[in-house]
């Protein structure tokens, strides 16, 4: 179940614990503040709530940013209903949520209004006009109230923080294998398939083209990936996310070909899963080079997944 911030909360929702941070990309460390306030939620016979915040607050304060998202809000909810929680509580970041004291963040929002017995969120998680609320401030201000509060510390991995920079970082370099390991999953775009300009299929390699939106850009190339279709179906295959240098004009795309696949997929919602990274974009003079190359690609995406 979604909720909205600006909606009443179900009676039956009220005295959740909820597991509070932005969880954008779901990773490891998010993984076990949400794990706490499940447990904790259930040996009190309570409901578990995980509240993000969309957008994300950067993109309010700095929409010039470029895009950086691991997660859609539909990802998210999918991720944090399979960690058991009981529904995601959206906080729609916008002027009145940016100007809301931390004070009141604790008293009117997760208090009067989620009416939260208990919040489990990251040592380090800020709030609030100015990021003026801290683990201090949500301790004494949620003590007057009622609501406990659990702060969990950083989860490790190799010696350093699991973090969504780290994620972001690994991708841009085209590493999946790290991020795969930090997400504890494939880093995937979710997007509908659009109309593009048929090129793949002229050279006998039809692509579902699908806009990155407000997704991170990973290292522009050719990546061996899996696609979920919207009836759960799975298939393999070989994409290109970059600007497509050898056409006119540069568009930035995620193209995924699906090896044995004929189906029609436009407008369809389908999922597309980065596996590995076989070579960085290339711009080619002519056809037969391109296609060459293409079959190559397919044939190591192939291997890797045998």
């Amino acid at each position: 179940m979604r909720l909205d911030h600006r909606q009443p909360v179900p009676a039956d929702l009220r005295g959740a614990v909820v597991a509070l941070g932005n969880f954008d990309g779901f990773h490891l460390g998010h993984q076990a503040v949400v794990r706490e306030a499940v447990e904790w939620a259930k040996s009190e016979g309570r409901p578990a709530i995980v509240a993000t915040f969309d957008p994300h607050p950067v993109r309010h304060f700095a929409p010039h940013v470029p895009p950086f998202r691991l997660t859609t809000l539909d990802q998210r909810q999918e991720l944090f209903a399979a960690a058991g929680a009981d529904a995601m509580l959206v906080f729609h970041f916008d002027d009145a949520l940016a100007g809301t004291t931390a004070e009141d963040f604790v008293t009117k929002l997760l208090g009067d209004h989620i009416g939260a017995a208990g919040v489990v969120t990251g040592e380090d998680f800020t709030f609030g006009k100015g990021r003026g609320g801290n683990i201090a401030v949500l301790r004494e201000v949620g003590a007057g109230l009622g609501i406990g509060v659990r702060a969990l510390g950083p989860v490790m991995d190799g010696g350093r923080v699991v973090s969504s920079s780290r994620i972001r970082d690994a991708l841009k370099a085209g590493d999946c294998a790290e991020a795969t390991r930090l997400l504890t999953r494939p880093f995937a775009i979710r997007a509908p398939v659009i109309h593009g300009d048929k090129r793949g299929r002229e050279i006998g390699y039809p692509t579902a083209n699908m806009e990155l939106g407000t997704y991170l850009r990973p290292r522009f190339g050719i990546y061996a990936v899996t696609g979920r279709l919207p009836d759960g179906t799975e298939l393999k295959g070989a994409a290109n996310v970059g600007v497509r240098p050898s056409f006119d004009p540069p568009k930035e795309l995620l193209e995924p070909y699906f090896f044995d696949f004929a189906g029609d997929l436009y407008g369809q919602e389908i999922e597309v899963a980065f596996h590995h990274f076989l070579r960085p974009e290339m711009k080619f003079d002519a056809l037969e080079p391109l296609k060459a190359q293409m079959a190559e690609d397919c044939e190591r995406a192939r291997n890797l997944f045998a």
